[in-house]
């Protein structure tokens, strides 16, 4: 979301890292003395495809059609020269509470997970993409569908210019609904490729 680079593991963990002492520095809160049972639980809304459609910009129809067009406009939409990209149309192609979720592991430390909403997402990469050419692509898309929910597998490899060799590769886990209406992505979860990581032989290779 996808590996933006080596500078962009070490924001990773970096950002968990400040995180972690955040919470660790926050004095503990009181416990309520009420039992759990009793405590209001807030009421998940209930949401039409014209009231998630009213929360982000309109997409264009072609991007939202088909499973292989959203993630195809997924792919394109981040890729491309240093620069700017088309957040608004980034932003259509994700439900307003769409989340973005990152495994980074440093050669010699443990594992450290980050999790972002879409706005998060759009400003590290903004900075990042103001420095270098990224352009990512699909190797292989796995999916698995049950009602209107899919699971994607979609190995990925990363260069800074078309045509050169991939600076890294990993794995995708998209998580995507069709609402009756169009395709929304409902989360990207993914991991990058490392020596004790490789890609399996059926995600590496068409």
């Amino acid at each position: 979301m996808l590996a933006l680079s080596r500078s962009f593991a070490v924001t990773l963990i970096a950002a968990s890292t400040l995180t972690a002492t955040a919470q660790k520095s926050d004095p503990p809160q009181p416990q309520s003395s009420a039992p759990q049972s009793a405590q209001p639980q807030p009421e998940a809304p209930l949401l039409s495809p014209a009231d998630l459609a009213a929360k982000v910009p309109a997409p264009k129809p072609d991007d939202v059609r088909s499973l292989d067009a959203i993630m195809h406009a997924v792919y394109d939409v981040i890729s491309g020269p240093a620069g700017t990209r088309d957040w608004n149309r980034f932003r259509s192609l994700f439900l307003p509470s769409g989340r973005f979720t990152a495994i980074a592991k440093s050669p010699d430390g443990p594992a450290r997970i980050v999790s972002w909403s879409v706005d998060d997402y759009v400003r590290t990469a903004t900075a990042i993409f103001a420095k270098e050419g990224f352009y990512e692509n699909s190797i292989v898309n796995q999916p698995q569908t049950f009602g209107g929910m899919t699971q994607v597998f979609s190995s990925y490899e990363s260069r800074h210019s078309p045509g050169e060799k991939p600076f890294q590769r990993g794995v995708n886990s998209f998580q995507l609904i069709n609402d009756g209406k169009r395709w929304w992505v409902v989360s990207i979860l993914w991991d990058s490729e490392r020596p004790d990581n490789p890609l399996p032989a059926k995600l590496a290779s068409p």
